[in-house]
Formats: structure tokens, sequence, C-alpha cells
């Protein structure tokens, strides 16, 4: 973990029972983080300073600018100043847009003509085999909030986790989802862990931007105490993946290939 705090103590005015009343609050710390890529400026990632490396490993790798860890010649992250100097192996494209821009095309009429041009490239459907029972979908998102202690203290952050069936391997913690998420990709390409037979329990929203950064990550399953778009479900049939949401209480709802949802 880097050295940076993720929160600070700010004094404030809390209103409570008809006073106001001087109180200390910890707030979540936003950073900005320019990443440059073999001299070039290639993108400003606003985030929680924290997994610095993991996060950058896990945006080139989502962005299809590596595909390995070996793929970097070195990585030097100057916090300091705010920016990451990263050098390749290999020239990138210096045409930024294929990166940002819409492709519109169709993959057999289905949804992925909204994904962005390098999306077509590095989006993976699933092939996971993998199965999970409802108790296991409920304890897993119980795992994921009862480990958050800055979510706790700040109520300001996204949390990602990574996981088998039984248990949590690595949990991550950003301002940004998308970054929560570049940070579990980052995790598993530097510890060389198959994710395949792995699961995403998430915090936020499933768009479609999450859904597609988790089927570049390669699970088949993702499970979020939130809502899902119609666009993100479309993705996930499309994809071949399980879209499970509204995990809350002992309920949720399953909006994609149900059959990895085994009850007992």
């Amino acid at each position: 973990m880097d050295s940076m705090d993720m929160s600070v103590n700010r004094k404030i005015i809390k209103y409570f029972n008809g006073k106001l009343i001087d109180t200390d609050d910890h707030i979540v710390s936003e950073f900005p983080l320019t990443i440059i890529v073999n001299d070039q400026e290639f993108a400003t990632m606003v985030c929680t300073p924290t997994h610095f490396e993991e996060m950058i490993i896990g945006f080139l790798a989502s962005e299809g600018v590596i595909r390995y860890y070996d793929d970097i010649k070195s990585l030097h992250i100057d916090e300091g100043t705010g920016f990451a100097y990263v050098t390749l192996h290999v020239e990138i494209s210096s045409n930024q847009q294929q990166y940002t821009k819409r492709f519109i095309g169709s993959c057999c009429g289905k949804s992925r003509q909204f994904y962005f041009q390098n999306d077509v490239k590095t989006a993976k459907t699933s092939t996971a085999k993998l199965t999970i029972t409802p108790e296991q979908c409920i304890q897993l998102m119980g795992d994921m909030q009862s480990s958050s202690i800055v979510f706790k203290d700040t109520g300001g952050v996204h949390n990602a986790a990574l996981c088998t069936h039984e248990e949590l391997l690595v949990s991550m913690t950003d301002i940004g989802r998308h970054n929560a998420l570049d940070k579990l990709y980052g995790y598993s390409i530097l510890n060389k862990i198959s994710v395949r037979d792995k699961i995403i329990v998430f915090s936020g929203r499933i768009s479609s931007e999450v859904l597609v950064k988790a089927a570049k990550i390669g699970v088949g399953i993702v499970l979020s105490k939130s809502a899902p778009t119609d666009l993100a479900i479309k993705l996930a049939e499309d994809l071949n993946i399980t879209a499970v949401g509204f995990i809350r209480g002992q309920s949720f709802n399953v909006y994609s290939h149900p059959e990895r949802i085994k009850a007992d």
C-alpha cells in the first residue's frame, strides 16, 4: 500500500437534533495522478492515493496498451509531483482516438456496437464454468462491506473485491469505481492470479462501463449491492457474464445468465 493517507480529518459544523455543533470528520482523500507512457502524456486519473502501481497496470491492461506485466520496462511513481512514468518495451499508437472513439459497428447484431474501439480488442466473452449459491452471494457481499474501513469512516468511496466462491482474495478502495476495478485487475496481473474462476463483488451501480471493465478482467460473475443499467444487462447477456444486483439483506436480483446461481 502507498504511504499517502486515504482520508484526512477536517473540522466541520454538524447539524444534529436542532443544534449546530463543532466537530471533526473523516474526509476521503482525492489525488490526481498523470500517467506518462513512453514520454507521452496518456491520461490523468483522479483517485484515492493507494495502490498506485496496481491501478496503473490494470488501467493500461484495460485500455489494451499492455497484456502482461512483462510488457512494462520500467514504472516510476513520483507522489510529490503526481506523475507516473511508464516505459514499455514496445511503442504505442500516437492516435489517442482509438482509446476514446465510439466503435459504430455490430457483432452478430448484438450490443457490442456500444464499445469504444479499444474495448472491441480487450473485452472478453466469459468462458467461466463456476457456480455460486445464493448464500455465498450474500456472504461475499457482507464480507466486502465489513472489510471496508475507509467507507465506514468517510462514506465516500467505492469498493471492489476479487473472490473465490467462498472467500475474498483482495479488496480495493477508491473514489472512482473504475479505479477500484483497475486496482483489482492490476493486482491479478502482478500476482499472476487466474481470474477465469473468480468473482467480482462491487459496491456501486453496474453500468455498461463497469460491465465491460469486468469483461476485460475476465471474470464470469459480478455481484453488486446496487442496480444495473439496461445496457449493462444487454452486454452481460452478450459477454456471458452473470450480473447480480441489489444484494441487500437476504435478497438479490439476477439479471443475466442465472445458470451460475445454484440453490442448494
